[in-house]
């Protein structure tokens, strides 16, 4: 049997990763109804990992991120797809995935992005709320952990990152517009 490859029959052998914060998540369920929408009107914006709000739109956090600082902007009206949003919503969605990726690239300074959208079930959405996903990305940020042991390494608490993130929006943006409810 190879290292890493299992048994002689085919299975994968198990592997273990402490990850003591998915205990909340796998405990509490699946609520019912658009967690984004459920999130904002909590208006609990630190604890929901909120960054930012705009008049049409907010930044959020991903709880289950791809790399650090794996951001999320959706817009604040409940839509399933591009069609549905109103001029000023696509306007103020597009000028806040720029206005993230400034953030992130002052505060944590990667290489690249990867930038996109999952529309729909089908598309890949895990909820059905459009959203454009933001994923910092830097080279060798795929190494050996995700490609043998199935396994990707966020480096950081997301609170730490969250301070972090939260204080370049409120510099960068206006402050007028951020409705900061902690």
């Amino acid at each position: 049997m190879e290292a890493g490859r299992g048994t002689a029959k085919g299975w994968h052998a198990m592997k273990h990763l402490w990850a003591p914060w998915r205990m909340d998540y796998i405990l509490e369920g699946k609520k019912a109804g658009c967690f984004f929408c459920r999130n904002l009107k909590e208006r609990k914006n630190e604890e929901n990992l909120i960054l930012y709000q705009g008049e049409y739109v907010f930044v959020v956090m991903n709880r289950y991120p791809y790399s650090n600082g794996h951001l999320m902007v959706v817009p604040k009206r409940h839509c399933l797809d591009l069609e549905q949003l109103g001029d000023s919503e696509l306007k103020e969605l597009l000028l806040l995935v720029k206005a993230s990726t400034h953030v992130l690239k002052t505060v944590l300074r990667p290489h690249g992005f990867n930038i996109g959208m999952n529309i729909g079930k089908a598309g890949g959405a895990g909820e059905d709320h459009l959203h454009i996903h933001i994923v910092p990305r830097w080279t060798g940020d795929t190494n050996f952990m995700p490609v043998i042991g199935e396994t990707k390494i966020i480096p950081e608490y997301l609170q730490k990152t969250y301070q972090k993130l939260h204080s370049a929006f409120m510099d960068l943006l206006p402050k007028k517009r951020s409705a900061e409810r902690r």
